[in-house]
């Protein structure tokens, strides 16, 4: 046991070491910790985005269609989902989310294939300085995007597309289309990487390398994010990117038999609303869990995902009726999802008011393209899949860029470099805006349109996209999968 003279003794060397490895203790502290509570309201999120496909996508499309087929729908859907998943955690997330090198404006790279590096410690950044999350959370909230987004895809085409066909084209269209366009539109640095960066400018202003090093940090980006494109949640990536491909392969697989001259009318509606009420749930997941954390943003997204979704649905209703004549269930159902499509790339940037003029405007342009441009053109988009997702992901990625205005109750833009470690207003010019939202839709109905038409090309050749005349006619069901939705 040391005697209090010699613990006495040791008492300035020791105050001398605690000096000394104060800066040391100075910089762990500084690191940011994830919060219980955002990390919380993300994993919750996760789950309500997973919702939204299974069972709220399955339902939803599986009751628009025959009888014979329901079971079909549920299948693909439950299957694409699961695939997504394996593929995510193998080499997707790293695709997305990682350095590209060379390719890094359209593409990530592989250092993170099959999660390498990431681990219960790793954390992510979000929009917020000094502020991340674990990685693993991230990670699992992106995944549920790469889930749904293909199964969006086949209700261009239910009834009538082989399944090992599809599952093919899944693989395909995951890898060299939904990666990249992830990449392009959300991959970059982050808040803190840049403030630190941009502290090293400010502290000498006349350092070349530290110049050069802020402009390498804000140039890790991909192609569209580096435009300055908005998105929050997906207008792009995930419904323009599914509608575009959807329409091309409803065109590539052809229509439907008795398409235009027999009754195809969906079998059970109730399903379908069921479906559309747990989409709408869990929309809240997809976007206000966007935000990445729990603070005003995310409370924004979610009442914008209300009342833009409460427009988008009153406004097809009574254009429908005073078209038609009658309102009717699957047009006010309809008319919600396409609310919900045209305010995901706002949700985060526009005010309430302007969200609810947007879902206004979705409910009623989304009508006009699922009834008289369809019909007009004859093309079999058999769940509107274009109609709603792409047509209302166009309208509301461009829209984006006009309700981000301040002077129309939005948020603004983001200068994370004026103030480095401070989220500072930016400069907005409303021309600039837009025209930038109007580049990466035009770049993403480019690389998914193309893209899609090459895949289905290959599987087409390769194995066969589409079921026999005698299997279409019989129902998916039996001769895809050997058993029924319903035996009674």
């Amino acid at each position: 046991m040391m005697s209090r003279s010699r613990w006495t003794a040791c008492l300035p060397a020791a105050a001398a070491l605690s000096l000394l490895a104060l800066p040391a203790l100075a910089q762990e502290a500084a690191a940011p910790v994830p919060n219980k509570g955002d990390t919380a309201w993300m994993l919750v999120s996760a789950a309500l985005v997973l919702m939204m496909s299974v069972p709220g996508l399955a339902l939803f499309y599986g009751g628009l269609v025959r009888t014979k087929n329901m079971l079909s729908v549920l299948t693909q859907v439950f299957a694409i989902v699961c695939l997504a998943g394996v593929i995510w955690v193998a080499y997707g997330y790293s695709l997305a989310f990682t350095n590209g090198g060379g390719l890094n404006a359209f593409v990530g790279g592989l250092s993170k294939a099959f999660l390498s590096g990431v681990n219960s410690d790793s954390t992510v950044g979000t929009f917020s300085n000094g502020v991340v999350i674990p990685e693993y959370v991230y990670l699992c909230f992106q995944m549920t995007f790469a889930m749904i987004t293909p199964a969006l895809i086949i209700g261009a085409f239910v009834e009538r597309v082989r399944f090992s066909a599809l599952l093919v084209f899944i693989v395909l269209w995951l890898t060299f289309i939904y990666f990249p366009m992830a990449h392009m539109v959300w991959y970059w640095a982050g808040p803190d990487t840049i403030a630190d960066a941009a502290k090293a400018v400010a502290a000498n202003a006349s350092d070349a390398a530290a110049k050069a090093k802020l402009d390498e940090v804000t140039g890790d980006a991909g192609l569209i994010y580096s435009w300055g494109a908005l998105d929050f949640a997906g207008g792009t990536v995930v419904h323009i990117n599914a509608g575009i491909a959807g329409f091309v392969g409803c065109l590539m697989i052809g229509k439907r038999i008795g398409y235009g001259r027999d009754l195809l009318a969906p079998h059970s509606l109730t399903m379908t609303m069921i479906g559309a009420s747990l989409l709408w749930v869990g929309w809240f997941g997809f976007n206000a869990g966007s935000n990445l954390e729990a603070n005003g943003v995310t409370a924004l997204a979610m009442l914008n995902t209300f009342v833009a979704t409460a427009g988008a649905a009153l406004s097809w209703l009574f254009v429908e009726w005073g078209a038609k004549g009658k309102p009717s269930l699957l047009g006010m159902v309809s008319g919600a999802v396409a609310g919900l499509v045209a305010v995901t790339p706002a949700s985060g940037f526009a005010g309430p008011m302007g969200s609810l003029a947007l879902g206004i405007l979705a409910g009623a342009m989304c009508f006009v393209f699922c009834s008289s441009v369809k019909n007009a053109f004859g093309y079999d988009d058999s769940l509107d899949v274009f109609g709603i997702h792409c047509m209302g992901g166009i309208l509301g990625a461009i829209a984006t860029g006009i309700l981000v205005s301040p002077s129309l109750g939005g948020v603004g833009l983001v200068d994370y470099v004026a103030k480095p470690g401070t989220a500072a207003p930016a400069d907005y010019v409303m021309a600039t805006q837009v025209l930038a939202q109007i580049k990466a839709v035009a770049v993403t109905l480019v690389w998914s349109g193309l893209g899609s038409a090459i895949l289905y090309k290959i599987v087409d050749v390769v194995i066969g996209l589409r079921v026999t005349q005698e299997e279409e006619r019989e129902g998916l069901d039996l001769t895809d999968h050997g058993e029924r939705a319903y035996n009674y």
